[in-house]
């Protein structure tokens, strides 16, 4: 028998490494090769040749025939358009999130909601393995979110090995593991935790997975920068990687889909925490903009794309002088460095001085907003701001702005504006390239504006002088 062999890895990315080094070459973080002892023959190993079938011949994509696939409802709404329509037999799903954002609550729900009789549809049996919590902790939860199913099983267990047993004998139709961090391969000589227990265990549950056709949701930790705690392999085994998103100061909480095999990405879900647990927010648009404030400088409302959907929120402009020699520029829900850029462009381009003022802007409602058609939104609210001249309620701003001062065309103007409408917009300034493709009438008046100076003067903020 081979003996066993001593190597580093690194806790951040998952680096490999025969000798340990301060810095990691593959992420570039100081001490995290972490020694850990490899076993000659892998849990991974072990699981291919169980779960390999017979070899197969290729075949022409065009020979391929492909068979409907029979999603699991869960009767959210917002969860199962979140994974592309529903849950996939053998699907193996990673859910990650700040601590006590409501990971474990969603998962309860969508568990008891399969294990119940809802909507006419037959109740499935779901295990919920829980390495965190003690059986009578859940049962404290389930008895606040007023759950009561019959086919909802907790096994609170660490050792993978009883694990997948358990899950053989039960034959359960969706598996929950709360979390990756606290189970553990007894054959694996790594606390659990560990690189080579995050990798072996969720090579074993995809192995689980697809040789059983059961979907199996995975709790994930995130580190301090938000990103899913461990190796990236782990993200690359999944099929699916869900982020839960949301500030604990507000109740609304977003569900957003980085990966996804079976269906779009970048789409998200939103849902409001309240005592009795999560409920989905069907116009989150309304939600976002419920508490806009009339007659304010500074405030715009936008036309975001976040996968497929259209999301109208509010953009806030704060500018005021500053105290010392040195301004602040403070963002939040919007990247930093965009908006200093936008802030140079204004200088530039109209003539607005901001050296000597303190300029904050928020997205209203917890909301984070990352791709570029908001700029014109953030340009207008900080100039807004700055001249104290209020933008009118009824107007609804979008566009990409250049380095020079251009609006930019973006993409799906349609649904941004039947969202506009919906919501009782009478106008909105939008790139003038964007406009002259427009195929259909539309009620709203748009005003097409190509550079940065017309948008001022469109919303009425510039009039031709500072």
């Amino acid at each position: 028998m081979s003996k066993s062999v001593t190597k580093y890895y690194c806790q951040e990315c998952g680096y490999e490494s025969l000798k340990w080094l301060g810095k990691c070459p593959g992420c570039e973080k100081w001490n995290t090769m972490v020694e850990e002892l490899v076993q000659p023959l892998s849990i991974s190993d072990r699981g291919a040749a169980s779960f390999s079938s017979l070899p197969q011949e290729p075949k022409l994509l065009s020979q391929i025939e492909l068979s409907e696939i029979e999603r699991l409802k869960s009767n959210l709404n917002e969860f199962d358009r979140v994974l592309g329509g529903g849950i996939v037999p053998g699907m193996l799903i990673l859910i990650g999130g700040d601590p006590g954002i409501g990971k474990s609550t969603l998962l309860l729900q969508v568990s008891s909601l399969l294990g119940s009789n809802v909507n006419r549809n037959k109740a499935k049996k779901v295990l919920y393995v829980t390495g965190e919590e003690s059986a009578e902790q859940i049962k404290l939860r389930a008895d606040r979110l007023n759950i009561k199913t019959d086919s909802l099983y907790i096994l609170p267990e660490c050792n993978m090995s009883y694990i997948l047993t358990q899950v053989e004998n039960l034959m359960p139709q969706m598996v929950v593991i709360d979390s990756i961090q606290t189970v553990y391969m007894p054959e694996v000589s790594s606390s659990p935790g560990s690189v080579s227990q995050i990798r072996e265990c969720t090579t074993a549950l995809m192995y689980l997975a697809k040789g059983k056709s059961i979907p199996i949701f995975v709790v994930g930790h995130v580190t301090k920068e938000g990103s899913i705690a461990g190796p990236k392999v782990l993200e690359h085994i999944v099929d699916t990687v869900l982020y839960f998103e949301g500030d604990e100061q507000y109740t609304y909480r977003i569900l957003r889909t980085i990966k996804n095999r079976f269906g779009s990405t970048n789409e998200i879900g939103v849902f409001e925490m309240l005592e009795t647990g999560l409920t989905e927010v069907n116009s989150p648009s309304a939600a976002f903009l419920s508490q806009k404030p009339q007659g304010v400088s500074g405030s715009v409302v936008t036309a975001a794309i976040e996968g497929t959907r259209p999301i109208l929120v509010e953009i806030q402009a704060l500018v005021t002088p500053t105290n010392f020699g040195l301004p602040r520029r403070e963002s939040f829900g919007i990247d930093y460095n965009r908006m200093s850029i936008l802030l140079a462009i204004l200088e530039k381009k109209i003539g607005l001085h901001l050296g000597q003022y303190d300029v904050f802007v928020n997205v209203a409602g917890g909301m984070k907003v990352a791709e570029p058609a908001v700029d014109l939104s953030v340009a207008c609210s900080v100039a807004s701001s700055l001249l104290d001249r209020v933008i009118p309620s009824s107007i609804i701003i979008f566009g990409e702005v250049g380095l020079s001062g251009e609006i930019r065309s973006v993409s799906l103007v349609e649904k941004r504006i039947e969202e506009a409408l919906k919501l009782g917009f009478k106008q909105c300034i939008l790139p003038v390239s964007n406009m002259e493709r427009l195929k259909k009438k539309t009620a709203i008046n748009l005003m097409g504006v190509g550079t940065l100076r017309e948008a001022l003067e469109a919303a009425q903020i510039w009039k031709g002088s500072a």
